[in-house]
């Protein structure tokens, strides 16, 4: 039987995030899904997060931090809040596996809003995530892992638009918008600016107005609405005949 010195613990297969504070680096040993989810605020819970309870020297020769060094770097001996920092701050290095799982999953999720977002101007039809990867692929778009996927899709239908390889548009919104003219005034303006061609109609006391708008609009007219009026998403992908 071997025994294994004091402090030490032994982990295989395990994803680590390290941080170096002052002179001294400490590492904690993770699912790495769980660690995205953390630094979304989706999962909160630190043992869902970790594989154990522990802030390391070293993971992989299960060097244990000793109190010492906690407070001599964090200036706290809480094991929860300097988890929590380091898994916040920290660095995550990905073996080549974790890497091709995480690009994977970016480009993925990249696809999928880009689907969502773009239709053929033709037939006002949405491109399936398959085409759109092969329109990306022969246009040599590369998806990068350090970047979220929201960026990288409104990247690449610049790409798409601007080269035509497939006919492409961003899909426009069909939106109405009710609101009382008491005290709204200023409101009423600016919507009416952000809604152009639109049908509006309006009597002594209430504006009402429908209109295809652009959705980098839409958060716009959102906040112009909020506690002001009511806001209705009637079609989310429709282009503009005009």
């Amino acid at each position: 039987m071997i025994n294994q010195p004091s402090g030490q613990i032994k982990l295989t297969n395990v994803s680590i995030v390290k941080l170096k504070k002052g002179k001294k680096k400490f590492e904690v040993a993770c699912y790495q899904n769980k660690v995205h989810d953390f630094r979304k605020g989706i999962e909160k819970d630190l043992d869902e997060v970790l594989q154990i309870h522990q802030v390391f020297i070293n993971v992989s020769k299960g060097l244990v931090a000793s109190k010492d060094d906690l407070t001599a770097s964090f200036e706290s001996t809480d094991l929860d809040t300097i988890i929590k920092e380091i898994l916040t701050r920290g660095e995550m290095p990905l073996s080549d596996k974790e890497r091709q799982l995480m690009m994977n999953k970016i480009n993925n999720e990249m696809l999928t809003i880009i689907s969502a977002k773009c239709i053929n101007p033709k037939s006002k039809k949405r491109y399936p995530p398959s085409m759109i990867h092969k329109a990306l692929m022969e246009l040599k778009f590369r998806v990068v892992i350090n970047k979220p996927a929201k960026t990288q899709a409104l990247e690449a239908i610049k790409v798409l638009t601007a080269s035509q390889i497939i006919p492409i548009a961003r899909a426009r919104m069909r939106v109405k918008v009710n609101m009382e003219k008491n005290g709204n005034g200023e409101a009423i303006e600016k919507l009416s600016a952000l809604m152009k061609s639109a049908d509006a109609t309006e009597t002594d006391a209430e504006w009402s107005c429908t209109a295809v708008i652009d959705p980098v609009a839409y958060r716009v007219i959102v906040e112009l609405c909020n506690g002001k009026g009511v806001l209705q998403v009637l079609d989310l992908a429709v282009i503009d005949s005009k």
